[in-house]
Order: structure tokens, then C-alpha cells, then sequence
């Protein structure tokens, strides 16, 4: 399961609560999960079990007890063999959006309009994170690399996305006028 490999992935660069892994799992919009608490807390006590990950347990002045987690060795390996055997997959590409403009008619330029608003407005916000390296583990410069690639990866998908809705919005319109100039 995918949530295990994120948790142990996000163990391996410190420990953690279930309350921060939450937190940095919410944020990172390229993990593929969102962060329910349910299923943190039911991976955790799974990868307890497995002897995958060990916690104690921090005694607070200012607030309750938590839990703290960390990655045991057994973990490690296993996510290493996980990331060295696990075959990429491509990009999704069936996107409701893409069904709404293929039967749209009148309204698709509207629509394309619509999408590019988001489309930059998710752009501006993930430019700021990446400006900001959320999440980024500090561990190593190899490490950080790779961690602002993922992000770079996120802002050439909406760079990418906003350049063919673009295009798609130049085309139709051409259509309108080529139809009223017959």
C-alpha cells in the first residue's frame, strides 16, 4: 500500500507524529495521498506490527503526550526495495475536465478561460512552496535536489497544462471566426 512507502519514505528523513506526518503529507501535493487521519494512524499500527517502524512515547509540559515514530532498519529496506522494484507509472490522464470540453460546445472557450485561472492560481501557489522548500527533507544536497525536481515536476504539469489550454482556446476561436466568415 502507498501510504506505508510514504510514511516510512517521510520516517527515513526524522521522526515524526502521526500529527506531523499528517501535516507534510496534507502539503505535498505530489504525494498521492491526502492525509485522512484514519489511515495514517491504521499504517502506523501496521508498520508497528511488521517491526517495520518503533515509537515512544514524549511527555510534554505544554500539552498531551504523543507519540513519536521512527524508521527501524527492517523499514528502511524494505522501502528501499520497494523504490528499486516498483515500476513507474505514466501520468493519468483521464480527467473529467477533458469529457466537460470534448462534448462542450458554446461554452468551451468559457471553460478553457475557467481552467486557466486555476491552472495559474495553482502554479503561483506551488512556485511560492517551492520557493519556500516545504516539506524538503535537509538531510543531504542529493536529497534536497531531488525533492525541488519532484516540485519542479508539479510546475512544468501546470506550465504544460496552461500552454496546451492556451493553444486549445486559440484554436477554437479560430473555428468561430472561420464559421461567421461563411
Amino acid at each position: 500500500m502507498t501510504i506505508n512507502y510514504t510514511i516510512l519514505g517521510l520516517l527515513e528523513s526524522g521522526d515524526r507524529s502521526g500529527y506531523d506526518l499528517k501535516k507534510v503529507m496534507q502539503e505535498l501535493d505530489f504525494l498521492p495521498w491526502s492525509g485522512n487521519n484514519n489511515q495514517i494512524y491504521k499504517a502506523l499500527v501496521f508498520l508497528l506490527e511488521e517491526g517495520l517502524v518503533e515509537n515512544r512515547t514524549a511527555h510534554r509540559d505544554d500539552g498531551p503526550s504523543k507519540k513519536i515514530y521512527s524508521i527501524t532498519q527492517l523499514g528502511k529496506e524494505t522501502l528501499h526495495s520497494w523504490a528499486k522494484e516498483t515500476q513507474p507509472q505514466l501520468p493519468e490522464y483521464k480527467k473529467l475536465f477533458l469529457a466537460q470540453l470534448a462534448f462542450a460546445e458554446s461554452e468551451a472557450v468559457e471553460l478553457l478561460e475557467t481552467y486557466e485561472i486555476l491552472l495559474k492560481e495553482q502554479l503561483a501557489y506551488h512556485e511560492e512552496k517551492l520557493k519556500r522548500q516545504f516539506g524538503f527533507p535537509k538531510r543531504n544536497e542529493r536529497e534536497s535536489y531531488i525533492w525541488q525536481m519532484l516540485y519542479q515536476n508539479l510546475l512544468d504539469s501546470y506550465q504544460c497544462e496552461l500552454t496546451w489550454a492556451d493553444k486549445m482556446k486559440e484554436g477554437l476561436v479560430k473555428f468561430h471566426e472561420d464559421k461567421s466568415d461563411k
